[in-house]
């Protein structure tokens, strides 16, 4: 039996049955994902601290806020206003900030996570790793669904699980991005603690949740070769 934690990417349900989604995930995840985009940093926009009140109406699992913003500050406060449980900042934007915001988080009861790009380095988050809680790993260019896997981002996960054992560091590692069929074999040889799952991986495999739920659980198994624990 293998634990692997999939968090739902919010941004791709369907919200005409926001509801319905919710209420039966609630009993098969153990977080959310949710996307806070400000139409800067990436040219969408997304979903709101408003957003995240709504979901704490019918569940009590926590939520991770992953904010693709220019302006961190600002959305942090927000945040923490509403006690969101992970608050997860791109390193790209952090330049003279991250110890700070990190701090702030943590005052606050919170946690702290960082998300790294693509190209970006490991190597960028070093001087402030041993603060993290969760570090996300983006497979995909940030603020658009559907788009292609980039593979060698992957490498980025077997440096942080080592890093991880050699430090004693106490971050969780996260993937985002085209987690699905076609790529949770690779996935799993990189060995994430979390998969985002969106609509490619999830929520557009049947317009009906628990169906398209049962073909992601069976799409994992019979890609990977493992049975997933409940």
């Amino acid at each position: 039996m293998n634990k692997v934690e999939f968090s739902p990417s919010l941004m791709t349900m369907d919200l005409d049955k926001f509801k319905e989604q919710i209420t039966f995930l609630n009993d098969q995840v153990d977080s959310y994902h949710i996307d806070i985009m400000d139409g800067h940093y990436v040219p969408n926009i997304s979903l709101s601290p408003w957003f995240i009140q709504e979901v704490r109406k019918i569940s009590t699992l926590p939520l991770s806020a992953h904010l693709m913003v220019t302006e961190p500050a600002f959305w942090v406060q927000q945040l923490i206003d509403i006690n969101c449980e992970w608050i997860c900042m791109h390193a790209e934007v952090l330049d003279g900030l991250a110890f700070r915001l990190i701090d702030q988080i943590h005052d606050a009861g919170l946690k702290a996570g960082i998300v790294l790009n693509p190209e970006t380095p490991v190597s960028v988050i070093l001087p402030y790793i041993d603060r993290l809680d969760k570090v996300t790993i983006m497979t995909v260019d940030p603020g658009f669904t559907g788009q292609r896997f980039i593979e060698g981002a992957l490498d980025k996960i077997v440096e942080l699980r080592e890093l991880r054992e050699e430090y004693d560091y106490h971050y969780v590692i996260e993937m985002d991005g085209s987690s699905n069929r076609k790529s949770f074999k690779r996935i799993d040889e990189a060995n994430p603690d979390i998969y985002i799952v969106g609509r490619s991986g999830l929520f557009g495999l049947d317009d009906d949740i628990a169906k398209a739920w049962s073909i992601m659980v069976a799409d994992y198994q019979e890609m990977t070769g493992k049975v997933l624990s409940s």
